[in-house]
């Protein structure tokens, strides 16, 4: 899911959200069929200057001296494109997915979008990518996501396709 707007979503949003999805999936697909991740976290504190607006409060109000206000909550500043949840699953559980996103996507105020990405679960590799550096043994495991593991050995058996071949002399 990405956000579409530049704006401030609140930490129980967050939660409604991934309460929300969660269930879904875990009712539909299984508890074990999916990982989901929140991709923000509500670092912004918000705070609020409480005024009292009964009889006599005149006298215990100091207006905007010292306005610096007590904490009232947690958000989350998201920006335009920035991706909110994701959730990884086997291409059986795709309906299941979009339609958890779409239920979670009620709970977030402003507008958002569901892409379905081609990379190969939460790594930045592509799926093509991914399955033929597996078969080529280069990828080792590292958490949620992979390390590749550069070529070694002497550089004339390197493809140097990368480099123009004006830096690769006579």
């Amino acid at each position: 899911m990405v956000s579409v707007e530049k704006e401030q979503l609140s930490s129980e949003a967050l939660e409604a959200a991934r309460v929300a999805c969660n269930k879904y999936m875990v009712k539909n697909a299984g508890k074990e069929a999916f990982h989901l991740r929140i991709r923000v976290h509500p670092w912004h504190v918000l705070r609020i200057n409480k005024m009292l607006s009964c009889a006599g409060a005149d006298r215990l109000q100091t207006g905007m001296r010292g306005a610096f206000g007590k904490t009232y909550g947690t958000v989350a500043r998201v920006e335009i494109g920035q991706i909110l949840l994701s959730v990884r699953a086997r291409d059986v559980h795709k309906p299941q997915v979009l339609e958890s996103l779409r239920r979670a996507k009620y709970k977030f105020p402003g507008r958002q979008r569901l892409c379905v990405s081609n990379n190969w679960g939460f790594t930045k590799l592509p799926r093509e990518r991914y399955e033929a550096l597996q078969a080529e043994g280069r990828l080792v495991k590292d958490g949620i996501n992979v390390k590749v593991l550069a070529p070694k050995g002497p550089l004339d058996s390197r493809t140097l396709s990368k480099l123009p071949l004006s830096m690769l002399g006579d």
